[in-house]
């Protein structure tokens, strides 16, 4: 290393302490040979790579209604999820920006008999924001909250394989579950499934809020407005920066973008992609694309008329131009999809055949096979569902006409659309975030009996090997379950997948980070406790 290198490293390690200006660390740099416009990529490199503590953190989110709970199993969204969970609570294990689970209120998890007994260790001195020990009574008491027999928790069928979870000492929890399942510290990092105080009666305290986060409640208006403070006794070294976070339900994309550019906010997620390009022109912002798993979809009640009859349901799939509305409501962001959950990058992800384009002939014979050449079909949208819902539809309304279908949108409003529309209305939008594995996919939307069963489809094939896939070893058997399983949904379900979308968001060059995770969106919904200000 040169004089000037060494110069040059030391001044990066004064910036990312607060101990150089700007303006200084940039003469020096061009002193050294290097441009100015480089001295200064350089500068905001070096005091990004410090975490500083403090300050308020505003965070606009496209989601949010009045009828949000605090009661975890019944969290639906971004909103809920990055405020009630990702800044407030904590689960057993997490997932990083790798896609790999670690433990998170679980210092340690252990296989044993095959992996269809797992034990979680707990660490030692983590507490609750009363200060109380989580103790393995706790986590018992949480994770029954959502087994019971009228629970209508989302997380309710990811614990169907538990066939007992008990507490050994203060901080050992043991699952046996049904059959081997090596995914099943994945499960439990499931954001519905946060630790919560176990109550005298056994039950959890889920109303209180008090959790296990870097931040503690202050106040929760539903749809309007989550605040928190900094537990200053968090058990994780090196994370919750901030003094005090906002989380604000700001669903109007419009209002959002607003709201960033004026400095009201310092992040917001779900862009409007009509205008990123003058949200890129801003010097004051940067904008961020990753590719999760997550996926924009229609979805038919398949019990419900027309839409119990097979042949519908794939002249529906065919009547949709998807590459045309990736290009034109999307602008390319994303990857057209073909009615299977599952994108390649997830192990086991396959594209089934024959590929459901768009093709009017197609959708003309199915519907005379059905007896249906003249249905009317009536689909219910709002943006809340996913930005670019409505736009999509009206797409979609036009080539279903040119290959006579005659599809009617009705437009909802955004505000309660998770409580009045979807799982109510029999054909919708909708949106998923995805999960990283087929059998937490697969369980939590497609197995019969499942909360969030959104194409109430139920498949006894399907359910058959849905079980019988979890505990196969032999991987070339395992995959061939999960192909099938693909191409059982793709042929027969009521999942037309529209889109595999990237997360397209934005935030002000003041907020610093690390590496970003992409299984949910909001950096894993964790972005209160991963990022600072610079």
């Amino acid at each position: 290393m040169t004089e000037f290198n060494k110069t040059l490293e030391q001044a990066k390690k004064l910036v990312s302490k607060g101990r150089m200006s700007r303006r200084d660390f940039v003469q020096l740099a061009v002193a050294t040979g290097v441009t100015a416009v480089a001295a200064d990529k350089l500068f905001v490199t070096a005091a990004r790579a410090e975490p500083k503590k403090g300050g308020t953190f505003k965070i606009g989110i496209g989601h949010g209604a009045t009828t949000d709970s605090m009661d975890p199993g019944l969290y639906p969204d971004q909103f809920t999820g990055t405020a009630l969970w990702g800044t407030l609570s904590s689960s057993l294990t997490e997932m990083d920006h790798t896609g790999s689970v670690i433990p998170d209120v679980a210092e340690s998890f252990e296989p044993d008999k095959g992996a269809a007994k797992w034990v979680f260790k707990l660490r030692k001195g983590a507490t609750f924001h009363n200060g109380k020990d989580i103790t393995a009574e706790d986590v018992v008491a949480s994770i029954m909250h959502h087994r019971g027999e009228n629970s209508k928790s989302a997380a309710k069928s990811l614990l169907t394989s538990v066939k007992e979870v008990k507490a050994d000492g203060a901080d050992t929890v043991i699952f046996e579950l049904d059959g081997g399942n090596a995914d099943f510290p994945y499960t439990v990092s499931d954001y519905h499934m946060p630790i919560m105080p176990k109550n005298d009666d056994g039950s959890v305290d889920w109303q209180s809020g008090i959790r296990t986060g870097g931040y503690t409640l202050e106040k929760f208006e539903p749809g309007v407005i989550a605040t928190f403070k900094k537990y200053p006794n968090y058990y994780k070294e090196g994370r919750a920066w901030f003094d005090a976070v906002e989380c604000l339900a700001i669903k109007d994309s419009t209002a959002r973008t607003n709201a960033l550019t004026a400095g009201e906010i310092h992040y917001m997620d779900r862009c409007d992609l009509k205008t990123l390009d003058l949200l890129k022109q801003d010097p004051n912002l940067n904008v961020t694309e990753l590719t999760g798993y997550g996926h924009n979809v229609f979805v038919m009640n398949v019990e419900a008329a027309p839409f119990n009859n097979l042949d519908v349901r794939s002249a529906l799939k065919y009547s949709i131009d998807r590459e045309k509305i990736v290009q034109n409501v999307f602008f390319g962001h994303g990857t057209a999809g073909n009615d299977n959950p599952i994108p390649l990058s997830v192990k086991f992800g396959i594209d089934p055949e024959p590929k459901h384009v768009y093709d009017p002939g197609k959708v003309k014979e199915l519907l005379k096979k059905a007896g249906m050449e003249n249905v009317e079909i009536e689909l219910h949208v709002a943006d809340a569902a996913f930005s670019g819902a409505v736009d999509s539809a009206l797409i979609w309304q036009e080539s279903a006409r040119a290959a006579g279908l005659n599809l009617k949108v009705t437009r909802a409003p955004d505000d309660g659309y998770w409580d009045n529309v979807w799982l109510q209305k029999p054909f919708v939008a909708s949106y998923w975030s995805g999960r990283p594995t087929c059998d937490w996919m697969f369980t939590t939307a497609y197995a019969a009996g499942a909360a969030w069963n959104d194409t109430f489809w139920k498949n006894p094939r399907f359910n058959e090997l849905l079980v019988a896939a979890r505990s196969e070893t032999d991987e070339p058997k395992r995959a061939a379950m999960y192909a099938e399983m693909q191409q059982l949904l793709h042929d027969d379900g009521g999942l037309i997948n529209l889109i595999f979308n990237s997360y397209v968001e934005a935030h002000q060059k003041t907020l610093g980070h690390g590496d970003v995770a992409s299984n949910w969106q909001l950096d894993g919904q964790r972005i209160a406790e991963r990022w600072w200000f610079v």
